[in-house]
């Protein structure tokens, strides 16, 4: 009602009011739900997370129990944007580190510097002394490369925590040796040579043919180990690696 109408005497018009809306239905009893039908935010799904590329990083999961009598297959992988490790001045340092990373119980017996990558073969008298040996030399070749070659107090070294290989059988260790000290094939480091030069395959004795001795005494420790002194041979013993055998992956296809 406006000031007109007031004024006029104009009575207000009363509000009609419609039929009165019924009461709504019961809502039927509700019934209880999986965990697999509640839409949520949150928790793990089928295919979620960061998908892995093609060299997805060592998951941190609690490592193998380590045996004594077992040789260990050890591979570490840089941190990105650091120089080659078969250059002189990096292969130099972690030759030195390798020497110097003496341990009671903790030896490396063989390695091999490729690019992006390190491998050894180790052995240890448990898991532990294995952790602690490892981390002596992660720990050593990090300083070193820190302080001689960018100057500097700290920074990353390792792209990655180191991954484990238990080796059991006799097949299995002569299979890692090949792999090992022949890597620079698999690579592509053909023009060095049958014995690659960034690894202990010259000072080894176990190549069928006869390999001239460096001048310069062996970065690595003898093994202890049945498995690495004789059993990789075979029962005959003459199971010596030839020079031109190959991992299998750097392999030429047949046919």
């Amino acid at each position: 009602m406006n000031v007109r109408e007031r004024l006029w005497g104009v009575e207000p018009a009363t509000r009609k009011r419609g039929p009165r809306a019924s009461a709504k239905p019961a809502a039927p009893p509700s019934t209880q739900r999986s965990l697999a039908q509640v839409p949520t935010w949150g928790g793990p799904r089928i295919n979620s997370g960061r998908k892995a590329g093609p060299r997805p990083k060592v998951r941190h999961r609690p490592r193998a129990a380590h045996q004594r009598a077992c040789p260990v297959h050890v591979t570490l992988r840089r941190a990105k944007g650091l120089p080659s490790f078969r250059s002189e001045r990096l292969h130099n340092l972690l030759r030195e580190a390798i020497r110097e990373t003496r341990r009671e119980g903790f030896r490396i017996v063989h390695y091999s510097l490729q690019a992006d990558h390190v491998h050894i073969v180790v052995e240890a008298e448990d898991a532990r002394i294995l952790s602690n040996g490892m981390r002596s030399f992660a720990v050593r070749v990090a300083m070193r490369i820190n302080r001689r070659i960018f100057q500097r107090r700290s920074g990353r070294v390792w792209g990655d925590r180191y991954h484990t290989h238990e080796l059991t059988s006799p097949r299995e260790v002569r299979n890692t040796l090949v792999y090992v000290l022949k890597n620079h094939v698999k690579h592509g480091e053909r023009d060095v040579g049958p014995v690659d030069p960034c690894s202990s395959g010259p000072w080894w004795d176990g190549w069928m043919q006869v390999v001239d001795l460096p001048l310069d005494p062996s970065s690595v420790e003898a093994p202890t180990t049945w498995l690495l002194r004789r059993g990789w041979r075979g029962r005959n013993g003459f199971g010596f690696i030839h020079l031109g055998e190959l991992p299998r992956n750097a392999r030429p296809a047949r046919g």
